[in-house]
């Protein structure tokens, strides 16, 4: 099973994604380890990678290409796997068909723009220990202070209403549109993750898969 998960920033992908690479027993993939690994041994694409990070900016769609295709030539993904936060853009996505690496299934994460600047603007971190609360969904007993070591919970700069909203402009004008083009496919399924637990969300998923649970 080679699969894409799709959706704006914290619809669950990575949540869900887990379950996905048990059920299949196949490696769940998201760009950002795959920059991290190369950068961590020291890879050429590493290297190249590196350099635009640290001169902060974006690592551009060829390198990010090479990095992905070069991830799933690995002996773990012979059987499939699961890409989380890849294609972003079109070119990425026909990227994949150029190099002959077939989809099954996309699966889309759909989630109303408000709920999502709900739930990334109401996280909260420790400066100490990096516990993640939220002011609505998981509120610490202590306040504005951790409960597990007494740090003071703090906003992360990009987890701001602002900053949400920005993201989500590149989302529906860079990432959405790849949804189209795997609907054309024929291989796109839509999951309705608003207002709904990390529970409701993977029964709705299992259920657009047609796998029962």
């Amino acid at each position: 099973m080679k699969m894409i998960l799709l959706g704006p920033p914290a619809a669950g992908k990575g949540t869900q994604s887990a379950y996905l690479s048990e059920h299949y027993n196949i490696p769940a993939i998201s760009t950002g380890s795959i920059i991290r690994r190369n950068i961590s041994e020291g890879t050429e694409l590493g290297k190249k990678a590196k350099s635009y990070i640290e001169a902060g900016k974006l690592v551009p769609d060829e390198l990010i290409i090479d990095l992905v295709i070069n991830r799933l030539a690995a002996e773990d993904c012979k059987d499939g796997f699961i890409l989380d936060g890849f294609p972003r853009t079109l070119p990425q996505a026909e990227a994949l068909d150029k190099n002959g690496i077939n989809i099954d299934k996309v699966v889309e994460f759909n989630v109303p723009d408000e709920e999502i600047i709900e739930r990334i603007s109401g996280r909260r971190s420790c400066d100490s220990c990096g516990a993640i609360y939220h002011v609505i969904s998981n509120p610490s007993k202590k306040g504005n202070l951790c409960e597990k070591c007494g740090g003071k919970l703090v906003q992360r700069a990009d987890d701001t209403a602002k900053t949400v909203r920005s993201r989500l402009e590149v989302y529906h004008k860079e990432t959405k549109p790849v949804s189209g083009y795997y609907k054309e496919k024929g291989n796109l399924v839509t999951v309705d993750g608003g207002r709904r637990s990390v529970e409701e969300t993977s029964v709705a998923m299992w259920k657009a898969l047609g796998v029962e649970r």
